[in-house]
């Protein structure tokens, strides 16, 4: 007969992952061959779980017990105390399938249906995540690949009908901080009397997200009844995807992509594909920016995905128009949550200090939207778009979406700045994307909403030897120490 372990929650976040804690020479151990890492599966009278193992020699965890993590905790299902026992799980088939695509072989639908139910059943560890992000990073997805896993992520997780024929989206391929041009178009589009229920991410390898940026303002964890009751009545909403089950195995991805700063270009159609479907969109405006220091730096690459959106895009139902934009630099002044927000309210309040490269993003963004819809005129559109943002209806139109959102939340910048000087006299010729965006990080966002770095200088500014380069907001004063520590030491090697 198994031997009975009393479970015991020992209250570690290890976030999606199972892990177990067992104490170093416990019986059970030793005589099923179970060490540190070890899979182990606990079975309850009604469920299992997979999970790692840890090793303990500090009294975490007694003779006769198994710890488990906060999550591994809940997914079980138990209280305090009740008895499990274990066994070693079968085989994982779909690690094979991971190790064929490392060693460069295609995968066909099946093997991507048995991978993504393994990880929605949590028989991954982060290793073997890791291991599945990493070879669709080094061996490329195929344009068929990409369709297949597509569809995978949608057929295994929920999906919205709004019950209407038309409903309109527009994504950023993402890699330009400050690019929140989303809480501006929805709102434009939504005033003009087209449906854009607006399921946003949160920030993968950026300082921010659109949800990021929006949960500033308001509540963005809606259900699905709360996003059609507010398309009812507004034609809009602005929501985190993640609250959703929709192609829910991509959240899981993301959960290692984030630390790897990782952002394989095959998933990333998959995914942000698989999010449009399940979400009932049917016309997609797809925003490529490309720059030296953008996600997308070539224009060949630009049109390698395109073709990629395009085609998966009509092999799953969704009409895609893919446009090329500036991203030579940050979009805006502000990066980070909350100095995005800000921006966002200047450009939909028409304030003369908004910045005016969003305004114009936004309005071209919107204009190709309602081009796509159908509903207006070839060339017509931008024309439309800035119409109803010069009117003010469009900061209407998104201040009753905020309203129905919880209402507006009252936030002030990080507490903490230091600004970064320039040391001679000159013009900006660059501005490099990636080293900005991770100066934010480092300053706390977007754990730390408030957090983040406002330019003073865009690409053509004369700056003047003394002044101010840009300023960095945070929260955490250890934070910003290390942070002016590092500029000091390169301003002294510079010198």
């Amino acid at each position: 007969m198994p031997s009975l372990l009393k479970i015991r929650k020992v209250g570690i976040d290890t976030y999606h992952e199972n892990i177990a804690y067992m104490p170093i020479g416990c019986e059970i151990c030793k005589s099923q061959g179970f060490g540190a890492l070890s899979k182990i599966e606990i079975h309850s009278a009604k469920k299992s779980i997979l999970a790692t193992l840890n090793m303990t020699e500090n009294g975490l965890v007694q003779m006769g017990e198994i710890g488990l993590s906060n999550i591994a905790f809940e997914r079980l299902g138990l209280a305090d105390g009740n008895e499990v026992t274990l066994s070693h799980p079968d085989p994982l088939l779909s690690t094979l399938f991971i190790r064929q695509k490392l060693d460069g072989f295609s995968l066909n639908k099946e093997k991507f249906l048995t991978i993504v139910k393994d990880i929605l059943s949590y028989r991954y560890s982060n290793i073997e995540l890791t291991a599945f992000v990493v070879a669709c990073t080094h061996q490329r997805l195929s344009e068929r690949e990409i369709g297949d896993l597509t569809e995978v992520m949608i057929e295994t997780g929920e999906r919205v009908d709004w019950g209407l024929p038309l409903v309109l989206d527009k994504h950023s391929v993402g890699g330009l901080p400050g690019n929140r041009t989303t809480m501006i178009v929805v709102p434009i589009i939504a005033e003009f009397g087209l449906p854009i229920p607006k399921t946003s991410s949160r920030a993968i390898t950026s300082p921010s997200g659109t949800a990021d940026t929006m949960e500033t303002l308001a509540n963005v964890r809606l259900s699905v009844a709360e996003m059609k009751q507010l398309v009812t009545e507004e034609n809009a909403c602005i929501a985190w995807g993640g609250a959703l089950a929709l192609a829910p195995v991509d959240d899981i991805i993301i959960s290692v992509e984030r630390p790897l700063n990782l952002d394989s270009e095959g998933q990333m159609v998959a995914s942000i594909l698989s999010k449009k479907r399940a979400a009932g969109s049917t016309h997609l405006v797809l925003d490529i920016p490309i720059g030296p220091t953008a996600k997308v730096r070539s224009v060949k690459d630009a049109n390698r995905m395109k073709k990629y959106f395009e085609n998966v895009g009509k092999r799953i139902g969704i009409k895609v128009r893919v446009v090329y934009t500036d991203g030579s630099q940050p979009v805006g002044r502000g990066i980070g949550p909350y100095l995005e927000a800000q921006e966002v309210l200047k450009v939909l309040k028409e304030d003369p200090l908004g910045p005016a490269d969003l305004r114009d993003k936004s309005i071209f963004l919107a204009g190709e939207l309602l081009e796509l819809s159908g509903k207006v005129r070839k060339g017509k559109g931008k024309e439309v778009a800035a119409q109803i943002l010069h009117s003010g209806k469009a900061y209407e139109k998104f201040m009753r979406i905020v309203e129905k959102q919880g209402g507006m939340k009252e936030l002030a910048p990080a507490r903490y700045t230091y600004e970064v000087i320039n040391l001679i006299d000159g013009e900006v010729r660059s501005i490099h994307n990636q080293k900005i965006a991770q100066v934010a990080k480092l300053a706390g966002a977007p754990h730390d909403p408030r957090a983040g770095v406002y330019l003073y200088a865009k690409l053509g500014d004369r700056v003047q030897q003394g002044g101010a380069l840009f300023r960095i907001y945070a929260e955490n004063e250890e934070e910003l120490q290390l942070l002016s520590n590092m500029f000091r030491l390169i301003l002294t090697l510079c010198r």
